[in-house]
């Protein structure tokens, strides 16, 4: 044991550090960190506020006051994992956090050998304090074609350690601590967590395997020829993408010439994303990695990038299907065949999905999250029908006693996770290209490595929906109203 590691073990306390105090101050230094290490996320940060600044100031009335107060703090944050211990690792540094593993994405059906989760807070309470979430891939080795390069990877990736020891000792103390860590332990926890992040410009590869790693898949050297797991991108949250890819255009930046996800609305649904490209960086290779005196070469690596993205309402599983289609319908509509471009087949088809606040809540196609008003007045109506608890929703919110707003969007959408991906490697490789394996959903395989089941949002948000909805009500009951007592006609809800 280090006389670091040992030190962390003598000052344990009781003052524990709350998750969402303690991925507030991670998250600060992540992005102070990232700032550091590639200055054109500092000019993006830049953009993104300025164009946020603009929207608030001409009223924004699809943005309430918690969405307001958490986006200056808002990021996401990628990582690429190479194996079972990393991923095991990983999510027990981020439960520390006070996140957990929420949805499954396979990128193999987008030309990844990778499956995904994101690590995020769960809680309304927590998000709105700061929703930093975490893209999180590992790598699939049995999807690469090659065996030589499945081999190579895999030797790589056995001999490295991304996590110092200190960093393991404080997991230790946090699992038997309840996942908590005192105010003495929180400062070395974050230190020794960004290096974990960190970006290491000496590789552990030679130039030849790595160049080698390349041909087989552009992703899978950025994921074995590394000491660390660089972050290779974090992601600011802004209120109109189309502005800001605009913005970043004009500052030089080499934008993406596609944003990902839905089209261009009036009520933002689900997420889009758009990135500067991936930087060229100056990389020292080993000479040769069978030498005891290890010597280097300069060299190149394109990964890291500057991501932003806008994010709307959360759908529902009939919202989310009515999206899928059209997704499909305007991607097959968009062709050299058919003369039209991306952004035209996309307005064109998604025409069918409702833009307005109340037709996609009466139609049940977004989550929303319900607020009693404080309004409260003494009622005179006739006795007809009583109601139940949907129908008493429904009338309060007709009579203005409670409001409803959509739930933002949490998660990420796979197509549009490996478009960026793949916008920025060295050559961009269609859907089953390289691997040329059939490929499956492994759900439990990821849960097995990450030792935790994989949480469903689809399940978070209605549970996010009916919890507000039954504190709104009661809400509304505690001012005096005796609901055996409200009557109206089914007609008037």
């Amino acid at each position: 044991m280090s006389s670091k590691t040992a030190s962390i073990h003598k000052h344990r306390n009781t003052d524990f550090v709350d998750s969402d105090t303690l991925r507030t101050k991670f998250a600060l230094a992540m992005s102070a960190m990232y700032k550091k290490e590639v200055p054109l996320y500092s000019d993006l940060i830049g953009i993104v506020q300025d164009v946020n600044n603009t929207v608030l100031s001409e009223g924004a009335s699809h943005v309430d006051q918690d969405e307001i107060q958490r986006l200056a703090l808002e990021r996401h944050g990628a990582v690429r994992l190479g194996t079972a211990v990393e991923a095991h690792t990983i999510r027990r540094m981020f439960n520390v956090l006070g996140m957990s593993a929420v949805d499954y994405y396979d990128l193999s059906v987008a030309g990844l050998p990778m499956h995904a989760t994101c690590f995020r807070p769960t809680q309304a309470s927590s998000l709105s304090k700061n929703p930093f979430r975490v893209f999180t891939t590992l790598l699939r080795p049995e999807l690469l074609e090659s065996r030589q390069a499945r081999e190579l990877a895999l030797d790589l990736l056995a001999k490295r350690d991304i996590f110092s020891d200190e960093l393991k000792a404080l997991l230790d103390i946090a699992e038997g601590q309840a996942y908590r860590l005192s105010h003495s332990q929180a400062t070395p926890f974050i230190v020794e967590a960004l290096r974990t992040f960190s970006w290491q410009p000496f590789a552990q590869a030679t130039q030849e395997q790595h160049q080698f790693l390349s041909e087989e898949h552009p992703i899978l050297a950025d994921i074995a020829c590394f000491s660390s797991a660089h972050i290779n991108h974090l992601t600011p949250r802004t209120l109109d993408i189309d502005a800001a890819q605009r913005a970043m255009k004009a500052a030089g930046m080499d934008a993406k010439s596609v944003i990902e996800g839905p089209p261009k609305r009036n009520i933002p649904i689900l997420l889009r994303q758009t990135s500067f490209l991936a930087l060229s960086e100056s990389v020292q290779f080993k000479v040769d990695a069978s030498h005891e005196k290890v010597c280097y070469v300069p060299g190149q690596h394109r990964a890291r990038f500057g991501e932003i993205e806008e994010r709307g309402a959360a759908l529902t599983q009939a919202g989310r299907r009515l999206y899928d289609n059209l997704h499909a319908q305007a991607t097959s509509k968009e062709s050299p065949k058919t003369g039209k471009s991306r952004a035209e087949a996309f307005a064109e088809t998604f025409q069918e999905f409702p833009d307005n606040w109340s037709l996609l809540r009466q139609q049940g196609l977004v989550y929303c999250s319900y607020k009693y008003t404080g309004n409260f007045r003494h009622l005179d109506y006739q006795p007809r029908v009583e109601l139940d608890d949907s129908d008493l929703l429904k009338w309060l919110l007709k009579e203005g006693f409670v409001e409803a707003r959509p739930i933002v969007y949490e998660d990420f959408l796979p197509f549009s996770a490996a478009g960026i991906f793949q916008s920025n490697l060295a050559k961009s490789p269609e859907p089953g290209e390289r691997h040329g394996k059939t490929s499956k959903h492994d759900q439990d395989g990821l849960e097995l490595v990450l030792g935790c089941p994989i949480l469903s949002s689809s399940q978070l948000y209605a549970s996010e929906e009916m919890t507000s909805a039954a504190d709104s009500i009661d809400a509304w009951k505690r001012q005096g109203c005796n609901p055996g007592t409200v009557r109206t006609t089914r007609t008037n809800l």
